[in-house]
């Protein structure tokens, strides 16, 4: 008689009863294992929770470094380009004293003497050849008459009646004014017309 026929007396092959006890000790294990915690796991477990709070941590401090890199790289390249735009401030400031003394010349010179000609056309070429010079590198003349005041770039000395402008538009330039790059060295000085009556 083979293994398979022999039977136990309550009719189970051996095989059975084998698998059977087999399936009993499993059960009772994991039962035991559910009741108790195995401490190790439960210290893995947070630690693996510091872990993750520390890379958090450590990934937004790396964020924030990067993001305060960047605005300070920008920063330096705004204060750069306002150096190199605005460096020549000081020495156009120096020089507007000499335009407006040539700008004096030319208006108390006496244009109809013939002796006095080639003086006054060499001064209007001085101050020709100056202004070019200061144009190349961003400075413009603020002397338009007829144009809306702007306190940006002009200082109203005056306000006078007039029927020839219209009211609030510069009506005469007492002293000009000058910017560079946009921004204005010194305002010019005017008078702005006002509606009569």
């Amino acid at each position: 008689m083979s293994s398979k026929e022999q039977k136990t007396p309550e009719g189970q092959a051996p095989e059975e009863i084998i698998m059977d006890q087999h399936e009993e000790v499993e059960a009772v294990e994991s039962d035991a294992s559910a009741e108790q915690v195995d401490p190790r796991d439960e210290k893995i477990a947070n630690l693996e929770a510091q872990l993750a709070e520390a890379e958090t941590r450590e990934r937004d401090s790396v964020l924030r470094i990067k993001a305060e890199m960047e605005n300070l790289r920008r920063r330096t390249e705004l204060d750069v380009e306002k150096a190199h735009k605005f460096a020549l401030e000081k020495f156009v400031n120096e020089l507007l004293p000499v335009l407006d003394s040539l700008d004096r010349a030319l208006e108390v010179a006496d244009k109809d003497n013939d002796a006095m000609a080639a003086m006054v056309e060499g001064i209007e070429l001085t101050r020709k050849s100056m202004l070019d010079v200061v144009a190349k590198f961003g400075v413009q003349v603020v002397a338009d008459i007829d144009v809306p005041m702007d306190p940006n770039v002009h200082q109203a000395i005056a306000m006078v009646e007039s029927d020839e402008v219209a009211a609030g538009n510069v009506l005469m330039v007492m002293q000009k004014g000058y910017t560079l790059n946009g921004r204005t060295i010194r305002a010019a000085m005017v008078s702005v017309a006002k509606a009569k009556g």
